[in-house]
C-alpha cells in the first residue's frame, strides 16, 4: 500500500510513498519513548538553540518548501511562501518565550512554601490535516518540543512529502533521534497508536467527525487531547461598517487558500440597511478572481486540494440552491482537469438550508441577511460551530461589546480572523476544545505539578 500524491492542478500522479507496516510503527514508538526523557533533561535554553537552528533552516529552504506545499495541496505559491514564513517565526517566538511561560510559580503562605512547576508529559501524537501542511504541524510541534516532549506526526494522506520534509528539517537542525518522527501510517492504524502506553496525549486538527473518533479512543484510555475542528465563522457587517474595507476583507477571508481554512469567513451576515450595497460590491470583487495555475503570479484562486472534496462541495451547493438559496455568482464546476471550482456566492441563505448549518470547505461564500444587529448576533450564534468570527463597524468600542456576545474562541473587530503565535487559538462547541499557541498552547501538554514544602 502507498500514499499517492495527486496534483490538484491536473490530476496527475506525482509520487507514491510506501505506508509503514506494524514493525515500523513499533520501532517509531520505541524510539520516541526512549528519546523523550533525554530531551526533557535538556534545559529550556538548550532546546531553544535547536529550535532557532530549525527556524534558520526553514528560512534558507523557503522556496523549496513553498513549492512542495503548492504541488501537494494546490494553494497559491505566494500563500505557500507566507506559510513558510510563519513556520520560521514560531520557532523564534517559543525559543524567546518558553523560559518565562514554563517558569516555576512560587506561592507563599502561612503554612509553608508552595510552587507550581511545569513538566513534560512524554510523547505526544499529532494527527494533522492537509490545508496548511507545514504550519499546522509546526504550531503543534514547536511548543510541544520546547516543553520537553517528544512528538509523533501522523500527517494527512495526500501530503506525505510534507510529512517527510518536516522530519528531515528536524534531523538537519540537529534534533536528537526520536524527538520528532513522521509516522507514515493510514487512518485505520491511528487507533492502536493512541492506545499504546508510550503515547501520553493527542492533538488533532481536522473535521468534527474525526475529532469525535479520536476523542472517543483517547477517552477510553484516559489520555488528554486537544481538538481544533471545523468552523463556520460569521462575518458580521453592521450598518455603520466601512463597506469598502469590509468587502476587501471578505474576499480575502473567504477565498484565501481556495476557501479551505477552518477560520475562513463562511457566513456573511449583513444587516438589511447595507445588505444590497455590500452584496453588490462583494459580488463584483469575487468575480474578479482568476482561477488558474497556483504557481502563476497572475492566479488569484487556486484549485481545491482534491477532486473528491471539490465534488462534495458542489453537491452541498446544489442542495442549497434546491432548497431556495440564490446562486449569485459561480456555483459551477470548472471544466477540464484538476480540482477547480468557480468563486461562488450563495445569497438569501436561510435556516433549514444545508448551507445555513453545514461548513462549506471551499470557495463558496454564504450571505445571510439580518434585520438588525441583534438578529445578526443571534444568527451568528445559531451554529454548532464556535471557532472564530469577525464584526465590521466604525464604532470599535461597540464592536468589542458585541464581540463578547459571540460564541467563539476568537472574534476580530474590523480584522480578518487569523492565527498568531502570540494569541490563543481554538474553539468551543463542535469546533473542539483546548488551545494552541501562546502561553496557553504550551501549557496544554505539560504536567502542572504542585510542590508544597514546609
Amino acid at each position: 500500500m502507498t500514499f499517492q500524491v495527486i496534483s490538484p492542478l491536473d490530476g496527475q500522479l506525482l509520487k507514491e510513498i510506501p505506508r509503514w507496516d506494524n514493525v515500523q510503527v513499533e520501532n517509531a514508538l520505541q524510539k520516541s519513548a526512549e528519546a523523550a526523557p533525554r530531551w526533557a533533561s535538556l534545559s529550556v535554553v538548550e532546546r531553544a538553540n535547536y529550535l532557532r537552528k530549525l527556524g534558520t533552516l526553514i528560512r534558507k529552504r523557503k522556496p523549496m518548501l513553498a513549492t512542495l506545499i503548492t504541488q501537494e495541496m494546490g494553494k497559491l505559491y505566494r500563500e505557500s511562501l507566507a506559510e513558510v514564513d510563519k513556520c520560521a517565526a514560531i520557532c523564534d517566538y517559543y525559543a524567546d518565550n518558553t523560559a518565562a511561560f514554563l517558569a516555576d510559580e512560587v506561592i507563599e503562605s502561612d503554612a509553608g512554601r508552595s510552587l507550581v512547576t511545569y513538566q513534560p508529559l512524554g510523547t505526544i501524537l499529532a494527527v494533522m490535516p492537509w490545508n496548511f501542511p507545514l504550519w499546522q504541524v509546526m504550531r503543534f510541534a514547536v511548543p510541544v518540543l520546547m516543553a520537553g516532549n517528544s512528538a509523533l506526526l501522523k500527517h494527512a494522506s495526500n501530503v506525505p512529502q510534507c510529512a517527510l520534509v518536516l522530519q528531515q528539517l528536524m534531523v538537519d537542525a540537529g534534533l536528537p533521534e526520536g524527538v520528532f518522527i513522521s509516522v507514515m501510517i493510514a487512518a485505520p492504524q491511528v487507533k492502536a497508536v493512541i492506545e499504546d502506553e508510550r503515547v501520553h496525549a493527542i492533538s488533532l486538527t481536522g473535521s468534527t467527525p474525526a475529532g469525535r473518533q479520536v476523542a472517543a479512543v483517547a477517552g477510553s484510555v484516559l489520555k488528554k487531547c486537544v481538538l481544533e475542528l471545523g468552523g463556520s465563522d460569521p462575518f458580521i457587517v453592521l450598518a455603520d461598517a466601512n463597506i469598502e474595507q469590509a468587502v476587501h476583507a471578505a474576499r480575502a477571508s473567504r477565498y484565501l487558500n481556495a476557501g479551505q481554512s477552518c477560520i475562513a469567513a463562511k457566513r456573511f451576515i449583513v444587516v438589511d440597511a447595507v445588505a444590497e450595497q455590500f452584496v453588490a460590491q462583494f459580488k463584483a470583487a469575487v468575480e474578479q478572481l482568476k482561477v488558474g495555475d497556483p504557481m502563476n503570479e497572475a492566479t488569484s484562486l487556486a484549485p481545491l486540494a482534491r477532486v473528491d472534496l471539490r465534488n462534495e462541495l458542489h453537491q452541498q451547493v446544489l442542495t442549497s440552491i434546491a432548497q431556495g438559496a440564490e446562486a449569485l455568482t459561480g456555483c459551477q464546476l470548472v471544466e477540464g482537469a484538476g480540482a477547480f471550482y468557480q468563486p461562488s456566492i450563495l445569497d438569501h441563505v436561510k435556516p433549514g438550508m444545508l448551507a445555513y448549518s453545514e461548513e462549506l470547505f471551499g470557495p463558496v461564500a454564504i450571505v445571510i441577511r439580518a434585520k438588525d444587529e441583534q438578529e445578526a448576533i443571534a444568527i451568528a450564534n445559531d451554529s454548532i460551530f464556535g471557532l472564530g468570527g469577525s464584526i465590521w463597524t466604525e464604532d470599535a468600542i461597540h464592536g468589542e461589546q458585541l464581540a463578547r456576545q459571540i460564541e467563539a474562541g476568537a472574534v476580530f473587530v474590523n480584522g480578518m480572523v487569523k492565527s498568531d503565535a502570540r494569541l490563543p487559538f481554538g474553539g468551543i462547541k463542535q469546533s473542539g476544545y483546548g488551545r494552541e499557541l501562546s502561553l496557553l498552547g504550551i501549557r496544554e501538554f505539560v504536567n502542572a505539578k504542585t510542590i508544597w514544602v514546609r
